[in-house]
Order: structure tokens, then C-alpha cells, then sequence
């Protein structure tokens, strides 16, 4: 049994059910396995604004990862920056020309507001997180792909939906992010309890000493995993805990 003494954990699709709640089962595990001292660090591709309130509700200390690794957040109180990685205006406004072309939906993520389908005038002004499309369409989403060979040596293209595509600064990457965080604690990957359902938490189930996917992940995520858990409508995170005998 190895020696685990961080969880990390995404949102959507793992410790989220579908209805977009953290279930009772869930939470205990959380408080069981901070009993015996485990960190919990939630590791998102969501930005603070939208993972605050859960925060609160988990009561969580500690560090707090979003943008998929692009901020890095101490959480003491009111949450306090620790590290920021931004995605080059130039490149988000390229990125928001090919959205336009395909005339796709998108999110785009600055320090201050998530842009959905409309962006501010001055793209250039602002200091961008994450630039999102969300396709619906596996051959809008190909045609994406192909026009991001350009930029791809600046960028990290992962998804959080086979039918959508995350943009982020080249080396942004949960794994990156909770490597700092393990520098901070004098702990390795080894120590390391990784969750996920979707591209952007590849890097973090393999580079963990355990890596678990959900029942509803890609089947890419559940090749890359030690064990593959219950869906997250059906408490997984607290069934990966038990299997595991951390909690």
C-alpha cells in the first residue's frame, strides 16, 4: 500500500454529480481522509469564481488548483494567489478568430470574468486563463484542431468533454500545478492520490501513485488509471477512498 498523503481531485465529472452537487457519501470521505491527515487539494479546470462557494461548503485549507493549473491558490481565509501562468492575449485572440470561422460556442476565462459567447472589446487588455470550444461536433471539433497546429507549440489542448477543447498556456497542466503544491508540502507524486474523468486530468493520474478514473470517463482516462472507480453520480471518490483503505 503506498503511502498517500494528498488527494487530488477534479470537479466536474468526479466529485460533482451531474446535477452539479457534491453527495453526502462524498463529503464524509473528505472529512475521514483529512482526519487522518490527507490533503484534499480540488485541482479544476473551472476558475475561482465558479469553485468558491464549494470550497466553503467542504470547508477545505490548504492550496486550491484551477484554470487546469493555471492559478495556484492558498486557501486561508479568503483565498490568496500564490501562482498565475496567463495565456498570451495575442494567442487567445487568434484562438477567438478560429471560433469565429466555425462559428462554435465558446468560454474564455480572464482573471476577472468567464466570457461566454461574446468577449470585451479590447481582448489584448486583458490577462486570459483559458480559452474554451465547445463543439457539440466531432468534425467542427477536428477542423479546430487542425487550424491549432499554427500555435500548438504555445498552447496545452486538453478537453473536459470528447466534444469540446481547453486551451492553456504551454506547460499548464494539473500535474505541473500539483507538483508545485507537493514541493510546498516536501511530498512526491508517490504520495499521491489522483481522480479524474477527462483529458485535462490526464497528466495527474499518470504522474500519481494512484491514479483512479470514474466510471463515466473517456476511455483514454480509464487506459491511463490504476483503477478505474463508480461513476460520479455514484459517490466514486468515496469508493476509490475505501478500495484504497484511506479512509
Amino acid at each position: 500500500m503506498k503511502n498517500i498523503q494528498l488527494a487530488a481531485l477534479d470537479m466536474d465529472g468526479t466529485l460533482l454529480r451531474n446535477d452539479h452537487t457534491i453527495s453526502e457519501q462524498n463529503k464524509h470521505a473528505l472529512v475521514q481522509a483529512k482526519e487522518k491527515g490527507i490533503h484534499i487539494v480540488i485541482a479544476t479546470g473551472r476558475s475561482l469564481m465558479a469553485v468558491e462557494s464549494y470550497v466553503e461548503e467542504l470547508g477545505l485549507d490548504g492550496h486550491l488548483i484551477t484554470g487546469n493549473g493555471s492559478e495556484i491558490w492558498k486557501l486561508d481565509g479568503r483565498p490568496e494567489l500564490v501562482e498565475r501562468t496567463p495565456l498570451e492575449s495575442r494567442i487567445v485572440d487568434t484562438l477567438w478568430n478560429i471560433r469565429r470561422r466555425h462559428n462554435t460556442r465558446h468560454w474564455a476565462a480572464t482573471t476577472t470574468k468567464v466570457w461566454k459567447q461574446e468577449m470585451p472589446d479590447d481582448i489584448i487588455g486583458e490577462t486570459w486563463l483559458k480559452f474554451g470550444y465547445d463543439t457539440g461536433n466531432p468534425d467542427v471539433r477536428d477542423a479546430i484542431l487542425e487550424e491549432l497546429k499554427d500555435v500548438e507549440h504555445l498552447i496545452e489542448i486538453t478537453n473536459s468533454h470528447p466534444l469540446n477543447l481547453e486551451i492553456n498556456a504551454k506547460g499548464v497542466h494539473k500535474a505541473d500545478a500539483v507538483q508545485r503544491v507537493l514541493s510546498w508540502y516536501n511530498l512526491s507524486f508517490e504520495n499521491v492520490i489522483a481522480c479524474g474523468d477527462s483529458l485535462n486530468d490526464k497528466t495527474m493520474i499518470e504522474a500519481a501513485g494512484l491514479g483512479v478514473a470514474m466510471h463515466n470517463a473517456q476511455e483514454d482516462i480509464k487506459h491511463s488509471a490504476d483503477f478505474v472507480t463508480k461513476s460520479n453520480d455514484d459517490h466514486g471518490v468515496a469508493e476509490a477512498f475505501r478500495h484504497f483503505g484511506l479512509i
